[in-house]
């Protein structure tokens, strides 16, 4: 009987972001995002003043993953066991870091710095308009692929 207990009681699990299964996903997905989006970026770099097509291509890809990584994972089951570790991992870990939203604030502050305002705005809507479109998209992909799955 640990302290603080009676007899009987079970002592609480431990909470998911103190488990080291929890943070060693999030910790292996962000190294496998973050290298991604910097590999991405350097293969195909956006010259000054440019539409970050690279960081914009990056982040509605992510939304769309992420839709579809959500949707999927629910219905396959509840949030518990090896799915949190997965949910972990691949959505906040790889895809939380592979997409970067602080480089489209960024990015939508140099343009206007330098005067590209009609760019900038573009940039800075049609990536929240796109990524919003991305995540219904992946969304309803997920929901295909679980009822095909539960058919078959």
């Amino acid at each position: 009987m640990g302290p603080g207990l009676s007899e009987g009681e079970r002592p609480l699990p431990r909470a998911l972001h103190l488990r080291p299964s929890a943070l060693a996903a999030v910790a292996v997905g962000g190294l496998l995002g973050t290298s991604a989006r910097y590999g991405l970026g350097r293969w195909f770099p956006v010259e000054s003043g440019g539409w970050p097509v690279t960081t914009f291509a990056i982040n509605v890809l992510g939304a769309l993953l992420l839709g579809f990584l959500l949707e999927a994972m629910i219905r396959i089951g509840p949030d518990t066991s090896w799915r949190q570790v997965v949910r972990l991992g691949v959505g906040t870990g790889a895809l939380g870091s592979f997409t970067t939203y602080s480089a489209l604030a960024v990015d939508t502050d140099l343009l206007l710095r330098d005067g590209h305002l009609l760019a900038a705005v573009t940039y800075a809507l049609g990536t929240v308009l796109a990524g919003l479109v991305a995540t219904g998209v992946g969304i309803a992909l997920g929901a295909c692929l679980s009822e095909r799955r539960s058919a078959s």
